[in-house]
């Protein structure tokens, strides 16, 4: 059952590569006090995702400046990840959930993307408090529809 306003979001430990040169794993308890915005993304360097994940980039300093931290997530291995960000300069954070733990936990498997490739994320964002409680969800219909920017962000701002 796809998670919900009001439901606690599921923890999570994942690797990342970006923007650190160094491999790090990033939880959901890292940002205990901060609000987040989980951006699940199909795959890196398909079309609409590169704008999506170009378009969070561009409005990170808007979030820092909300108290908020954006963390971009799809199943692609971390080199992929970190060859995508550097050839889209996307400063946002990229978490590899290659093992497609998360997508499940979270209820985002998009069962078949395309050329045969099956379980990568659906395009989704899930706004969490500081608190760890989803306070703006959104999975788009198909993975060629593009997120709500307007929305995320007036989600995050009414956050405090």
């Amino acid at each position: 059952m796809a998670l919900k306003v009001g439901d606690k979001a599921p923890d999570f430990t994942l690797p990342s590569f970006t923007p650190s040169p160094e491999l790090v794993q990033v939880s959901l308890g890292g940002f205990k006090g901060k609000n987040l915005v989980l951006v699940f993304f199909p795959q890196a360097f398909t079309g609409v995702c590169t704008a999506e994940m170009c378009a969070m980039s561009d409005s990170f300093n808007a979030y820092k400046d909300m108290n908020a931290e954006v963390l971009g997530i799809s199943v692609d291995g971390t080199f992929v990840q970190k060859a995508f960000a550097a050839s889209n300069n996307i400063k946002v954070p990229l978490l590899s959930d290659y093992n497609r733990v998360m997508i499940r936990a979270y209820d985002v498997v998009h069962p078949e993307f395309a050329h045969g490739q099956k379980e990568t994320a659906k395009r989704a964002v899930y706004v969490i408090d500081k608190e760890g409680i989803i306070r703006y969800a959104e999975v788009t219909p198909t993975p060629g529809d593009q997120v709500n920017f307007d929305a995320i962000k007036a989600a995050v701002s009414s956050l405090k």
